[in-house]
């Protein structure tokens, strides 16, 4: 689970926020990691090769994908915590991103991530095919 570390979540939260939102705890935060890695993962697989994404490290990663996965790790995180302190901002940015992971899924966005493709690096993400077959010749 290396493709967040906590300098990303400087981005979306301080580091007090982040403390407690964790419950002082880096094994939350590693457990909501996945439990986002897997969420966001479920939206973009058909089409992008997620694996790959999330391999990436520091500046190879997508930024866009980088600020996601931390917003639903938040939202997670927030939703454990007791008294639910701080949840808007966390449900909101978690909405905002669900809705963006959706219009990725939809077509509506493209985002800069490695395509599914086979061994002879054809796209087999892709769910519209365009080309044509040979030129037919009907001469007798």
């Amino acid at each position: 689970m290396g493709f967040l570390s906590t300098e990303d979540y400087k981005a979306v939260c301080g580091d007090d926020a982040l403390d407690v939102i964790q419950q002082s705890d880096d094994n939350n935060r590693q457990r909501a990691q996945g439990y986002a890695i897997e969420e966001v993962s479920s939206y973009l697989r058909s089409r992008y090769d997620i694996a790959a994404a999330f391999a990436a490290e520091g500046e190879a990663r997508n930024a866009q994908l980088v600020m996601i996965t931390c917003d639903v790790a938040l939202y997670h995180l927030a939703s454990w915590l007791a008294k639910r302190s701080g949840f808007e901002i966390r449900q909101l940015r978690y909405e905002r991103a669900i809705k963006w992971l959706e219009s990725v899924q939809k077509g509506i966005a493209s985002p800069d991530l490695p395509l599914i493709t086979d061994s002879t690096g054809n796209d087999i993400g892709n769910p519209v095919r365009w080309g044509s077959w040979g030129k037919n010749s009907y001469e007798y």
